[in-house]
């Protein structure tokens, strides 16, 4: 093999080298919160629903209601996992307790009126 292909697989090898060490070290990490809300979130969960609700499930259910949190509607929606009837801490529970509190708890507008006949 000439000299100059030799040096490129090298420099090659070193690059990829430094890539998936990159991705190692900054890869995503999805079994973590990603913002402050959510990070809250999960913290409280792990305190006020820690009889229910394992780390993960908390993680999950954060990212779940994650726009009920940016509404401010987290800690009712956390009591209401943690002393919810079901003994799940699951999708349902979460989506259930998210529409039960706070501003969207009366199901929202009404329907609109049928179209006219004219």
């Amino acid at each position: 093999m000439p000299a100059v292909l030799e040096r490129a697989a090298v420099r090659f090898v070193r690059i990829a080298f430094a890539l998936f060490s990159m991705t190692l070290a900054f890869g995503c990490r999805v079994s973590q919160p990603q913002g402050r809300a959510e990070g809250r979130c999960v913290d409280e969960c792990k305190v006020k629903a820690e009889a229910r609700c394992s780390e993960e499930a908390c993680i999950r259910g954060c990212r779940f209601v994650l726009d009920r949190l940016m509404e401010h509607e987290g800690s009712g929606i956390i009591a209401c996992v943690a002393t919810g009837k079901k003994a799940a801490c699951n999708d349902d529970a979460w989506a259930t307790c998210a529409v039960n509190i706070g501003v969207h708890a009366d199901g929202g507008p009404p329907e609109p009126p049928p179209p006219s006949e004219d």
